[in-house]
């Protein structure tokens, strides 16, 4: 229940609101300069319309917060709980995801609406919920935050697919600048890693999703990585070498998705009049040698390295590799909205671009860590259900927002998904030295 007296004096509340604030803005600013036909574009069922994006994260708070601690909350719409679920089977029944495109009403205006209702009374809540309340939906208010910033990325992603798919090539962002065209960088050095008994996982304060822990114990033996992330000009050669027409690359069913498929390149390639350009939320552009290819797929990225005599590497491995590093790189506030060659100046690890760019793919199927279960209740329901046909991705992408990135993040999508901000990096087995 609200109490009478305010608790914004609370230093915990006061963090609380600023971070609601501006997660809610961000939001809101990444759509402020499209049109109203813009929200309602949805070109696969895997993707969805943006005005359902901003909808369902206010759904979520609402749902989890709102009405879950406040008995007095009266919901913004009787409609609003069935359309704007996405798979949370316990809660209620759901509009199907395939036909959300479909929802020509509500308004983009009254969403918008909609967000600055659930605003307010989020906003109230945190100022004046009883220290009992607020010390319960602390942890979802915060879910719900890190749950809106992975929305965030998608409503690019998104967007980005739909845009494609127009001849006009319409641009997300104008005047954005991109290094000249460079020469191919020469191949990739290798860093070497001892392995060992190391502990994985999250633990201790901060912030984490349920599927990054427990902490556990993990062999890993020696392996090295790659110090970059493979790029546009490595893989042009794969394809230029028949890579797409030779099925001893690809696994069994990725051989498959290629035929059926018709796939020929990275998602949003084609061939220009003076070589390889791709789609990007700046317009079309010619492909730069030395930037990380994106929007592979795991078959793809899985092929490539096969190709290039080497594998994927694990999740464990990229961790391990990723456990000293600072978590520099280009995010979502970099404003770039494509990865670019070469790490920041203030990515100083041995292997450079680990955060920003691109997700990597990693050889590991996305299951539940030793000792994994669910958190009770219909908030169970938002990561150890997928834990079946998916595969891991670390690291992450120049639309992700900076604060969202972490070491022991654990991204995962279908083995054929592409329109996600996705490269590689390549790993290779060490032998062990054998004493004589």
């Amino acid at each position: 229940m609200l109490e009478p007296s305010t608790q914004t004096s609370d230093p915990r509340r006061v963090m609380c609101q600023a971070g609601y604030a501006m997660v809610r803005a961000q939001t809101a600013q990444l759509v402020e300069n499209l049109s109203a036909e813009d929200f309602n574009l949805q070109s696969m069922p895997e993707a969805s319309p943006l005005k359902w994006h901003l909808a369902h994260t206010t759904w979520f708070f609402e749902t989890f917060v709102l009405q879950a601690y406040l008995k007095e909350y009266e919901p913004f719409s009787p409609h609003f709980g069935m359309l704007f679920n996405s798979y949370y089977e316990s809660v209620g029944p759901r509009w199907p995801r395939s036909q959300r495109g479909l929802l020509s009403r509500p308004t983009i205006g009254e969403v918008f609406k909609y967000r600055s209702y659930v605003d307010g009374a989020i906003q109230q809540f945190v100022r004046q919920s009883s220290e009992e309340v607020w010390s319960q939906a602390l942890p979802i208010l915060e879910l719900g935050l890190h749950h809106e910033q992975q929305h965030q990325e998608l409503m690019l992603t998104d967007l980005k697919h739909a845009w494609a798919l127009n001849p006009l090539g319409p641009c997300y962002r104008e005047g954005v600048t991109w290094p000249e065209r460079q020469a191919l960088a020469a191949e990739s050095e290798w860093v070497e890693f001892t392995g060992g008994l190391m502990e994985m996982g999250h633990e201790g304060p901060g912030f984490a999703f349920d599927n990054e822990g427990p902490r556990h114990k993990v062999w890993l033996g020696p392996y090295r990585l790659a110090r970059d992330l493979v790029t546009c000009g490595s893989f042009a050669a794969f394809i230029a070498d028949g890579g797409y027409e030779q099925p001893q690359w690809w696994l069994s069913e990725g051989w498959e998705t290629v035929r059926r498929e018709g796939w020929a390149a990275p998602l949003y390639w084609r061939r220009g009049g003076e070589g390889w350009e791709h789609f990007t939320l700046t317009g079309w552009r010619p492909i730069l040698e030395t930037a990380p290819v994106c929007h592979v797929s795991f078959f793809e990225a899985d092929a490539y390295a096969r190709w290039s005599g080497a594998r994927l590497p694990t999740e464990h491995e990229w961790e391990a590799a990723a456990a000293d590093q600072a978590i520099q790189g280009r995010f979502l506030e970099s404003e770039w909205f494509h990865p670019q060659p070469g790490p920041v100046a203030n990515d100083g690890g041995p292997v450079r671009q680990m955060f920003g760019d691109v997700w990597q793919w990693t050889a590991s199927s996305y299951v539940g860590y030793p000792g994994f279960h669910p958190v009770a209740g219909a908030l169970g329901e938002y990561n150890g259900k997928f834990t079946c046909n998916q595969w891991v991705l670390r690291g992450a992408s120049c639309v992700t927002p900076r604060t969202h990135a972490r070491t022991t993040y654990r991204n995962f999508f279908p083995a054929s998904a592409r329109w996600q901000f996705t490269g590689l990096r390549l790993a290779q087995d060490v032998a062990p030295c054998v004493r004589s």
